[in-house]
């Protein structure tokens, strides 16, 4: 238990048989599950996982590849399952440093947010590594997001590093939580239509040996639809609340 509160952590892995023994490294024994969610790799990912599996590590298998966010919705229905009071999200390919768990967990375990998310852009050296390329589709995304979610002081809605009260997963409907690239944004916008309290936590990025699977040109594109109906869903929710 972390401070009291059973602890989970859900790492979502494509194809990461390269770095996700390395992500497992640092995680404190507080942590009562990691669920390690394979979603359906064609590398040697399984196996290497199938070598980390012990009384805290679980793996979990999708029969077919479904995406980055179906992934987690898979760890976070385990979760819930499971009796876990706070679930964090933390990538595959070891690019959240474990160390700022207890930063991420802090607006949560002192009862100020629901959803606590990683914020690589709120200093110039938090952002050290990011090519600017990838700082102005995160700006654009950024800008897109909170239209979408309400959330006007949030930032860097792209970051995966996450923590999550057992409430605020139950008051989502997590079956309809965008599959793949863009689950980040649409979470934010079910969050604000639940009327959850989100925090973002000052973390810097950290760029190693992994490869961003993102496209921000394609990713944009693909996402801003996705935002759209998410921003209409939200005022009709709220409003329909209202009125009632």
């Amino acid at each position: 238990m972390y401070q009291g509160l059973k602890l989970a952590i859900v790492v979502p892995a494509y194809n990461e048989q390269t770095l996700i023994a390395e992500t497992m490294k640092g995680i404190p024994p507080e942590v009562d599950r990691v669920y390690i969610v394979d979603d359906a790799s064609r590398d040697a990912t399984r196996q290497v996982i199938e070598r980390l599996v012990n009384r805290q590590v679980h793996l979990l298998s999708n029969g077919h590849n479904r995406g980055v966010g179906a992934a987690i919705v898979a760890g976070y229905k385990k979760a819930l399952e499971e009796g876990m009071e706070v679930v964090v999200v933390i990538a595959g390919d070891n690019q959240m440093d474990k160390k700022y768990l207890p930063e991420l967990l802090t607006p949560i375990i002192e009862g100020k947010a629901d959803y606590a998310k990683g914020n690589r852009l709120s200093c110039l050296a938090h952002r050290q590594g990011m090519s600017n390329w990838r700082f102005f589709g995160n700006w654009v995304l950024t800008m897109l997001t909170k239209i979408a979610s309400g959330y006007w002081r949030i930032n860097d809605p792209q970051n995966g590093y996450t923590a999550i009260t057992r409430e605020a997963l139950k008051r989502m409907d997590l079956d309809k939580i965008y599959p793949r690239y863009g689950y980040c944004n649409d979470i934010l916008v079910k969050l604000n239509a639940a009327n959850c309290r989100v925090a973002d936590v000052p973390i810097p990025a950290r760029y190693g040996n992994e490869k961003s699977k993102i496209r921000y040109d394609k990713f944009i594109t693909s996402v801003s639809p996705l935002l759209l109906r998410g921003f209409l869903w939200r005022l009709k929710v709220k409003y329909h609340k209202c009125e009632s």
